[in-house]
């Protein structure tokens, strides 16, 4: 095996130990874990801090997903590609949230450049076959879509009033509401005022009503 492989084996045993015993991890469980004698471990990192840092790192790429959300089919329904996307960002940050309680790091992990970039272009594109359906732009379909998950991974929020992955895809496809019935003012903004009776040419404007 040559070098990189075993850093690469190294590296995927000790990601699990990590997510599960943070920085008490030993040498000892990560050589355990991946089968190697524990003198191994440090010919190959030096120290266990270097692998740690090399499990995190390699737990936070962000191409593991990128790569999932590609494979998503679109031609199958809007719901369902919604359904994927959710629950693959779901997945994505409950396991950053276990990783940094794990080290006891708070605040979000440092970002690529390149990453949401990346993200939202992918998404954009899965929503390309439905485009007709949308009422927002495609490009605004991907931050909306993380926020879901974004909140939705949060323990705490999902304590008292859980709300399920189906619930989910249905708030993101189809709404709470749907469109407003004709004639009625959408959220926030005030109704125009009924027209008064009389000749057409005495008939406010829009802005003259809302005055």
């Amino acid at each position: 095996m040559s070098p990189e492989d075993r850093r690469a084996q190294i590296v995927d045993a000790a990601i699990p130990l990590v997510m599960a015993h943070g920085v008490a991890v030993t040498s000892k469980q990560i050589a355990e874990a991946a089968g190697v004698a524990e003198g191994t471990v440090f010919r190959a990192f030096g120290d266990k801090d270097a692998v740690i840092e090399a499990a995190v790192t390699k737990y936070l790429d962000p191409e593991p997903l990128r790569e999932q959300l590609r494979r998503i089919d679109p031609s199958v329904s809007l719901d369902f590609t919604v359904r994927q996307v959710v629950s693959a960002l779901q997945d994505r940050f409950r396991g950053m949230f276990t990783m940094m309680a794990a080290l006891g790091r708070s605040g979000p992990p440092e970002r690529r450049p390149s990453s949401s970039s990346d993200y939202a272009s992918i998404v954009t594109e899965l929503v390309q076959p439905e485009l007709d359906r949308l009422r927002i732009p495609a490009e605004r379909v991907a931050p909306f879509l993380r926020l879901l998950a974004f909140a939705s991974s949060i323990e705490v929020f999902q304590a008292s009033m859980p709300i399920g992955l189906d619930e989910l895809v249905d708030l993101a496809v189809h709404g709470i509401a749907g469109e407003a019935p004709a004639g009625e003012a959408p959220a926030g903004e005030a109704p125009a005022a009924a027209a008064p009776e009389g000749p057409a040419s005495a008939t406010p404007t829009r802005k003259e009503a809302q005055c």
